[in-house]
């Protein structure tokens, strides 16, 4: 990937992985700050809500998809049943959208 902003997590606080990004391949980093730091400043709202539906998401694949727990025997189970995952719910936020008119992140909806 390049010339692109990518959002982070509150980990990826450190300025020189931020240059470094930014000087070799043209991304710019774009984490929120935390409260108690100089230089304070807000996110944009659109980040902000952008970073609302991505840590959606990735609660909803802990909870309702139980993705931390799996007991697969290999490197290609695991990836198969990630993808398994992410797949089906992925298909239902589409279905959600497009077909039934309501909020993307309703995955325990009955789709009929």
């Amino acid at each position: 990937m390049r010339d692109c902003t990518i959002i982070g997590d509150k980990g990826y606080i450190a300025n020189t992985q931020q240059l470094d990004l930014f000087r070799q391949v043209n991304i710019e980093l774009e984490i929120p700050m935390r409260a108690n730091q100089k230089q304070y400043k807000p996110q944009p709202h659109i980040i902000r809500k952008m970073r609302k539906r991505i840590e959606t998401f990735f609660s909803q694949l802990c909870g309702q998809f139980m993705i931390q727990r799996n007991f697969s025997k290999s490197f290609n189970d695991f990836k198969t049943r990630i993808l398994n995952k992410t797949t089906t719910t992925t298909m239902i936020q589409f279905l959600n959208k497009n077909l039934f008119n309501r909020n993307i992140n309703n995955l325990k909806t009955s789709l009929f």
